[in-house]
């Protein structure tokens, strides 16, 4: 029977929401690698040793796979037979907005019977009461924000989630829902985006601005760019990468040839700090005044690579000016 690291807590760091919520300065995020496809005890290693370097927040989705659901189902065996004594412990995550089954009620948006439904099926895969989190994932035009927002605002009520959030949202449609969850006294309190050094689209669709604006958390996903932001794209993309060769999907993601040579001078600059790009670049997002930043690991080793950038110095204000210089 698994039993917590009782200093897990000793080196841990946090940030606090607006609202008072503390959470881990690195999250892990279950996107990819935690399906049917993976390995279950290296998975399970992961999460556990994550927990024991004192990582509370575990993020989820209904549709996390590569079938959906299975990413839901395995942390549910884990949280079942090691973490349940440690509920209390833990910020669990999910959410809803994507395709998930098949007919018009389980497709992409954000209905009051499309997110009743999914929770409830998300917290029978886990073996959970509640999340500490419920995100709408993804809205669409034909469902109206009062309809989202009165169905969180029920959600909520009923207990099977604490607070409310939201992913995938620009700064507009953001200011809106605010204003719709505050007329359903919705406890909303984070947005969860894709933000990197080199997706800069929360800075320029305004959704950055309008968080602290509106006094709400953000969280960061893909904080590596899918593994860009790494060394190992230091001389051009590896053989044993999953872009290589894939030469329509760089293009389409901007892995050029400028780009490379942006990232090779990036990794000159985590070298001369003394550690590597991927930490420099969860550095680089705290610094920009990300709440959490939600890695998305394969092996322990990633886990604990990324880990360690929170006992690197802090960038200074002249890095990140040389940083922003690079892509300027």
């Amino acid at each position: 029977m698994y039993t917590a690291n009782e200093k897990r807590y000793e080196n841990a760091q946090f940030n606090y929401l607006p609202n008072g919520l503390a959470l881990p300065k690195i999250s892990v995020g279950l996107w990819q690698n935690f399906g049917c496809d993976a390995d279950y005890d290296e998975i399970k290693d992961i999460i556990l040793t994550a927990f024991d370097m004192g990582v509370t927040h575990f993020d989820l989705a209904n549709n996390y796979g590569p079938q959906p659901g299975d990413a839901e189902r395995n942390f549910g065996k884990i949280f079942a037979e090691n973490l349940k004594p440690y509920r209390n412990e833990l910020i669990i995550s999910t959410k809803a907005g994507y395709e998930m089954w098949d007919g018009p009620y389980g497709g992409r948006g954000g209905t009051r019977k499309y997110l009743m439904s999914s929770l409830n099926d998300s917290l029978s895969r886990m073996g959970l009461d509640y999340v500490d989190i419920f995100y709408h994932h993804c809205m669409t035009p034909e469902t109206p924000l009062d309809e989202t927002a009165l169905a969180l605002s029920d959600i909520i009520r009923q207990g099977k989630s604490l607070y409310a959030g939201i992913s995938n949202y620009d700064g507009k449609k953001m200011h809106r829902m605010h204003h719709r969850c505050e007329d359903y006294n919705v406890p909303f309190i984070i947005n969860q985006n894709r933000y990197s050094i080199l997706d800069r689209t929360v800075e320029r669709n305004g959704l950055k601005r309008q968080c602290r604006k509106k006094e709400k958390g953000l969280i960061a996903f893909s904080p590596l760019a899918q593994g860009r932001l790494s060394h190992k794209f230091k001389d051009g993309i590896p053989k044993d990468s999953r872009l290589y060769g894939k030469e329509d999907y760089c293009k389409n993601i901007g892995l050029d040839d400028k780009q490379l040579e942006q990232i090779k001078i990036l990794c000159n600059i985590a070298e001369e700090r003394g550690e590597t790009l991927s930490q420099m670049a969860i550095q680089w997002l705290l610094a920009n005044g990300v709440t959490s930043v939600l890695i998305g690991v394969r092996t322990k080793t990633q886990l604990l690579e990324n880990l360690q950038a929170l006992e690197k110095p802090p960038l200074t204000e002249d890095e990140l000016i040389v940083i922003d210089e690079v892509f300027m």
